[in-house]
């Protein structure tokens, strides 16, 4: 039986609705989407989609450290833009990061984001075995 376990970090911010950062099962880790918030204040983080982004990923990293995992054990990305012309300025943050193998990806834009925020990223990383 695959048991499920709720993926917190006290270095990421905390969920602000009703759902987990994330849920671990023995194959995979499923991340809630990222938002810039930095997790000591939950405030959003000051600045345009760059600072934004970088944030997000500071975010999943830490999470992802939980579970003893890191950018290189991602395996899909779902990233949701507020404006797909930042598209360029977020994937420059995005592969400063995302390094050798990149996990595959969708990019999508949507209305609103949570807190009217620029960018929302969520991922799903494989448990090393």
């Amino acid at each position: 039986m695959n048991q499920r376990t709720v993926v917190t970090s006290p270095d990421a911010p905390p969920a602000i609705g009703p759902y987990s950062q994330g849920i671990a099962t023995s194959s995979f880790v499923f991340l809630s989407g990222q938002i810039p918030l930095v997790g000591n204040t939950g405030k959003i983080v000051q600045g345009m989609i760059k600072e934004q982004t970088e944030q997000v990923i500071f975010n999943i990293k830490a999470l992802l450290a939980s579970q003893g995992l890191d950018l290189s054990d991602v395996v899909k990305v779902t990233v949701f833009l507020a404006n797909m012309t930042e598209f360029s300025a977020m994937n420059d943050v995005y592969t400063a990061h995302f390094t050798g193998e990149y996990p595959a990806r969708s990019t999508v834009e949507v209305s609103r984001l949570p807190r009217d925020v620029r960018v929302e990223i969520e991922v799903i990383a494989q448990v090393r075995a």
